[in-house]
């Protein structure tokens, strides 16, 4: 089942197109890694899927009118703003989704000790996970995640792209924006590379961060190897 189909999707900034005319799908048990070095269109490109920055080409998700759109998708942007000291079970529950499925968001991100807490007196990684667990609790069938592992320490970067995998095991989407490419290639089923508003590789992690894209896309050197453990990747150097 596909829950994201983008066909030709451009979106502008002024007459610079900052996404061109991309195309792609993503079906039920897939965790996409969007990758690709600051400026790719990354942002833009999963703000115009969802219809908030105007595009042209077609989404299938901005085609559905606010209410269909918020039941299919979740969307955890860049920002991570807490406006209000309110307790963190409270502001997961503004997700809309009932007691059970905030309960399950809190279990997952290991936030069960935080239900009553005032969320603005957390850490900002801690506020990360929770906004998180916002996401998580609207409980659709499909995530689009800005950034989601950027700010939070070894374990809550795992923690969260663990939880990530196991949506995708379970039959759910998740197209998460990634800028750490060793944890990508780790818990990824698929990655599509982004350059300049465009997609120049979408697969595997050993063929999309092979030398030449490596290189080519990001100026970079990087290590691969496969251990019992799982792929592993890590940038070395810079090649330019």
């Amino acid at each position: 089942m596909t829950l994201l189909s983008l066909e030709a999707l451009t979106v502008r900034r002024g007459e610079c197109p900052v996404v061109d005319r991309v195309t792609l799908t993503v079906a039920k048990g897939e965790f996409v890694g969007l990758l690709g070095p600051n400026g790719a269109g990354k942002t833009s490109l999963l703000r115009g899927a969802l219809g908030l920055l105007p595009h042209e080409g077609r989404s299938n998700l901005a085609e559905m009118p606010p209410l269909q759109r918020a039941r299919a998708a979740a969307f955890l942007p860049q920002g991570r703003e807490i406006a209000w000291p309110v307790p963190v079970a409270d502001l997961v529950a503004l997700s809309g989704g009932g007691p059970a499925a905030v309960d399950h968001a809190l279990a997952r991100m290991g936030l069960q000790g935080y239900r009553r807490r005032n969320a603005l007196a957390l850490s900002g990684g801690e506020q990360a996970r929770v906004l998180i667990a916002r996401a998580l609790a609207q409980d659709t069938l499909l995530l689009l995640a800005d950034e989601p592992a950027a700010g939070l320490d070894p374990e809550a970067q795992i923690r969260a792209m663990m939880v990530f995998a196991d949506l995708a095991r379970e039959g759910r989407g998740v197209v998460a924006s990634i800028h750490d490419l060793g944890l990508a290639a780790r818990h990824c089923t698929r990655l599509v590379l982004m350059a300049k508003g465009r997609i120049v590789a979408d697969g595997a992690a050993r063929e999309v961060l092979s030398d030449t894209h490596l290189a080519d896309v990001f100026g970079v050197r990087g290590f691969h190897a496969e251990t019992a453990d799982g792929p592993i990747f890590q940038p070395l150097d810079v090649v330019r």
